[in-house]
């Protein structure tokens, strides 16, 4: 990405799309143009073996030697294909989505049906495989580039705390929560997101309307209680 940046900064310093409008300036315009083809030249061996489609894809575009070598990557380009269109653009909202979870998900245009997962009845057996557990909330901070996460450091009794990353920003101020008793599964398995790993799930309320309203014990509850 800093190869990728000084190329861009380059790029737009040179601004070749002013440059095309002065022939007098053609050989500078096509220097320009040369360092930035010889530059993704550069940037595909990189990403080879990351991504070895796309990489091959350009590979023939740029008519590079296969299967790309190391040893080429400073030979230059001396010939090209027409370009193709590479990939396409994601939207940053999709990739919010899925990095934040279910609850950041958009929600269906139409109601569930009546024969949803979530409507099926269980067995007692079936609830005594959640481990409901009382956790206190001994820090709560913002998650920098999330917009519906607070990182929450729980205690659940165990002698060590726990992170948990919850979709209730929107709804609570960080320091607000210093000290709050709530609800949590603790037998939830840990889940990598962008920001770390999340080590369980507070539960929340919310509905048609707006608003989250985090579940709180009644007084007297202690950090490990098991919720039944």
């Amino acid at each position: 990405m800093r190869i990728a940046d000084r190329i861009n900064e380059r790029f737009d310093q040179a601004k070749p799309w002013e440059l095309a409008k002065d022939p007098s300036r053609r050989a500078e315009l096509q220097d320009v143009c040369t360092d930035a083809i010889n530059a993704f030249r550069v940037l595909t061996y990189y990403l080879a073996p990351v991504l070895p489609a796309l990489a091959d894809h350009v590979a023939r575009m740029l008519d590079m030697p296969r299967p790309l070598r190391w040893d080429d990557i400073k030979d230059v380009a001396t010939s090209m294909r027409p370009y193709e269109h590479l990939m396409s653009r994601i939207d940053p909202k999709q990739i919010d989505a899925l990095l934040e979870g279910p609850s950041a998900a958009p929600k269906p245009a139409a109601a569930a049906p009546a024969s949803s997962e979530a409507d099926k009845p269980i067995t007692v057996d079936d609830f005594g495989k959640v481990d409901l557990r009382i956790a206190k909330i001994v820090h709560a901070e913002h998650v920098h580039g999330a917009d519906k996460l607070l990182k929450l450091t729980l205690d659940v009794g165990e002698g060590k705390t726990r992170t948990v990353f919850a979709g209730i920003k929107s709804a609570y101020r960080p320091e607000d929560l210093v000290g709050r008793m709530t609800a949590m599964v603790a037998n939830l398995a840990p889940r990598k997101m962008k920001f770390g790993v999340s080590e369980g799930m507070v539960l929340a309320a919310s509905g048609d309307g707006p608003g989250i309203f985090l579940l709180a014990p009644d007084s007297g509850a202690q950090p490990g209680m098991r919720i039944k």
